[in-house]
């Protein structure tokens, strides 16, 4: 028998990154003050930081509103403690309250009814991986949203789902205020 092999994964530095990744890296602390934790590690692959960064600035017609509150329900199913802090804070620079950004992260948004359809099919669409339950899409579809806003929920759950599974493998520092779990 093997014994259990642990592996501790260090948040690279700026002069570990790759010429790929230095003008990303550069950009993020200029925009946000800082380089967050989960975003250096992505510099580990030569292309890491570079490919994540130009797939999450793509244009969606999901608002960033729409945005953070799939990425706060994603990072709950996904257990990603990383993932719960940052997008809690990032989402009340959104216009979230904390007791919103927690609601959502239950799997529901009573305070408004297309936020509501939005986080359910995002649930169930992790939940199932993809195997939706019809009554999902309906409440969606009926909120006003069509199959283009669908494509980019399904892209948006992608782009999350990478990150919370970065850091559910290495366990790097978490440097947003953490948030209990639900």
């Amino acid at each position: 028998m093997k014994k259990n092999l642990k592996i501790n994964f260090e948040v690279p530095k700026r002069e570990q990154m790759s010429i790929d990744n230095l003008p990303v890296y550069d950009a993020i602390i200029k925009s946000v003050g800082f380089m967050p934790n989960l975003f250096a590690t992505l510099g580990l692959s030569d292309n890491g930081l570079n490919r994540y960064i130009s797939f999450q600035n793509e244009k969606s017609s999901l608002s960033n509103k729409e945005k953070e509150a799939i990425n706060l329900i994603v990072s709950e199913v996904n257990e990603c403690n990383y993932c719960r802090a940052a997008h809690t804070t990032i989402g009340k620079m959104n216009g979230f309250t904390d007791e919103q950004a927690l609601e959502l992260r239950s799997g529901q948004a009573a305070f408004d009814d297309k936020l509501n359809a939005l986080v359910k099919l995002s649930q169930n669409i992790v939940n199932t991986r993809g195997k939706v339950l019809p009554q999902y899409l309906e409440l969606f579809f009926n909120e006003g949203y069509n199959q283009g806003h669908l494509v980019d929920v399904i892209l948006q759950i992608g782009e999350k789902t990478i990150t919370n599974y970065l850091h559910n493998i290495t366990q790097v520092p978490i440097d947003f205020p953490e948030v209990s779990k639900i």
